[in-house]
């Protein structure tokens, strides 16, 4: 089961109280005061996980909760710090806080620990509080509370390029051409129902890897099929691949089908439609005399044909130039970084 959003209750634990004690040992009648630190509390800590590619953990253990400080003790004992909580997530989850919507931190890479909370500062003894004129303190520190609050986990799936398209125009069996990825395929709509991603070697052990999404449809930013929710798993790709169908059996001509396509994205928002996009004409063996092909480009215009690829995920068909200039447009979007 996929799970890609999930509520969270993080608590941080509290600090520990600090002790009241007074020494006593034989023929000391009026020992001074000695009692110990409370224990710091623990922190709550995420570490991501490439082995985790869900978060159907979290949505039945929902709280993320550190162990509180131990008391301290007489003869100057320090209580013992509270046991941290350390929760795997996938690469790619973010944390957002629920009522303000604020994002607490973003686990980009794997196994490096973020801290999200820190646990409560133990309360001090009594110890601390005898002087020349007060020789026995009857008090101690409580030890701070933990912070906490409401969450929610989402995850994002990590990927250089994402796949966009209408139900049925291919996009399954593409990152299955191009990949090792294999997501169901099947001639009815919304066969993926879940984020696919898969790894697209090159040679000289070149790579990058792609993300297909369930199909989108005209509506679905009023919540219509599957709505935009998925969307979100392609806000961290630097690309956008189009994938349009180009056969004269498609359901929606071409140019109409990339216009909904653009449209749903930029309501989206995110400035997912700003990215650097290119356009699969997929399905070109069943377009014999490139007829229908030839017609896109036409009103597509100079400035979009350039992006224009006509290829065959089913039949193999110019998926090797397309994954080349997939992979020169990331390359050179990385050089613009540095």
């Amino acid at each position: 089961m996929f799970v890609d959003s999930t509520r969270v209750f993080v608590k941080a634990g509290d600090g520990g109280p600090g002790c009241v004690s007074f020494r006593r040992e034989k023929y000391i009648p009026k020992g001074g005061p000695d009692g110990g630190d409370g224990g710091k509390g623990g922190d709550v800590i995420l570490i991501g996980d490439t082995r985790m590619d869900s978060l159907i953990e979290y949505r039945y253990k929902s709280k993320l909760v550190a162990q509180r400080g131990h008391h301290g003790s007489g003869n100057n004992r320090s209580g013992k710090q509270g046991e941290d909580f350390v929760a795997r997530v996938p690469c790619g989850t973010v944390l957002r806080n629920e009522e303000t919507g604020e994002i607490v931190c973003e686990i980009t890479e794997p196994d490096v620990p973020v801290v999200v909370l820190c646990g409560g500062r133990g309360g001090k003894g009594n110890q601390h509080f005898a002087t020349s004129t007060h020789q026995t303190p009857r008090f101690c520190q409580p030890g701070l509370p933990g912070e906490e609050f409401s969450g929610v986990l989402e995850l994002k799936v990590m990927a250089d390029v994402g796949l966009v398209g209408l139900p049925n125009a291919g996009k399954s069996s593409l990152i299955t051409a191009v990949s090792k990825a294999h997501p169901k395929i099947a001639d009815y709509p919304f066969t993926t129902l879940q984020p696919v991603v898969g790894v697209v070697e090159l040679s000289d052990f070149r790579s990058f890897v792609m993300a297909d999404i369930p199909g989108i449809i005209e509506g679905a930013s009023q919540g219509k099929g599957l709505g935009l929710k998925f969307l979100k798993h392609v806000e961290r790709t630097r690309v956008l691949l189009y994938v349009l169908d180009i056969s004269p059996y498609a359901d929606m001509p071409p140019e109409q089908a990339f216009a909904v396509l653009q449209q749903e994205v930029k309501d989206y928002g995110q400035a997912l439609d700003e990215k650097k996009f290119l356009i699969a004409a997929n399905k070109i063996d069943l377009d014999a005399d490139r007829e229908a092909f030839d017609s896109f480009v036409c009103q597509a215009g100079p400035q979009l044909a350039g992006k224009i690829f006509p290829i065959s995920a089913a039949a193999h068909q110019g998926l090797d130039g397309l994954v080349g200039v997939l992979y020169k447009l990331l390359h050179e979007q990385e050089e613009e970084e540095f």
